[in-house]
């Protein structure tokens, strides 16, 4: 049974503040996933090393990685992946909209991914909302949009995940559940929702996976070990799935 992990790992410093790709790797191998959905990823960058952590990760995972950076500083790099072993193609990779003349914005952006899983073409479309709300409105519109979730090529299987930054009781939570997909804890009628931010005490729900109908979701959990507690300020979420048809 296929398993997906979408993971904000804080550029691989956790909560204790020190750099260290193998203890993220560590959390993830534990997981044993198909796909792997990373946010806040450096590439090149000084403040980590010069590390590329996208590739880093994906080859200690012996995984193949499609990334984006939605920030570039000259030769430095931030952004996000996904990983998986499995057969995979790039559908299209971007940035999202941001609001204008509002100083101090991160770059966000979006990576979608066809993967081959046995029989089923999954699309994987991984994402990193802002922070700000009118901002997060404008994400979504545009994940919902003839670029993404409405574009021809989005059609069968598609889960739509990634660190949202922003919970269910929220309108740009309500933006993507009106595109046709599903919340898949919701789907699967999880109580109490796992939780996955911040680590050390998870309290809030603002990662998200969001399912097609031809999505089963069978399981989600979210690590709560010493390791994954430390590795970064948010815990993987972990969704089992199966597809229909």
């Amino acid at each position: 049974m296929p398993r997906l992990v979408t993971y904000n790992v804080h550029r691989c410093v956790g909560v204790d503040r020190r750099l260290d790709v193998d203890r993220v790797v560590a959390v993830i191998a534990e997981l044993e996933p198909d796909v792997v959905c990373l946010q806040e990823l450096d590439v090149g960058r000084a403040r980590t090393g010069h590390v590329d952590q996208a590739q880093s990760i994906a080859d200690k995972l012996a995984m193949a990685v499609r990334f984006h950076p939605a920030m570039r500083v000259e030769a430095e790099l931030y952004g996000d992946a996904i990983l998986t072993p499995h057969p995979e193609r790039l559908v299209r990779a971007g940035p999202l909209p941001t609001l204008p003349n509002v100083p101090g914005l991160e770059p966000r952006g979006a990576l979608w991914a066809q993967i081959d899983m046995g029989a089923a073409t999954v699309n994987v479309i991984n994402t990193h909302l802002g922070l700000v709300p009118r901002e997060q409105r404008l994400q979504t519109a545009a994940l919902a949009g003839r670029d993404w979730l409405g574009s021809d090529l989005c059609v069968g299987p598609t889960i739509l995940c990634g660190d949202f930054n922003a919970t269910s009781m929220t309108r740009p939570y309500r933006t993507l559940c009106g595109t046709g997909l599903e919340d898949a804890q919701r789907k699967l009628g999880v109580r109490p929702s796992v939780k996955t931010f911040p680590s050390a005490y998870p309290a809030i729900r603002i990662d998200h996976a969001f399912v097609s109908r031809e999505i089963r979701v069978t399981g989600a959990h979210a690590p709560f070990s010493p390791l994954a507690r430390m590795a970064s300020d948010h815990l993987p979420l972990a969704f089992d799935f199966e597809v229909d048809g």
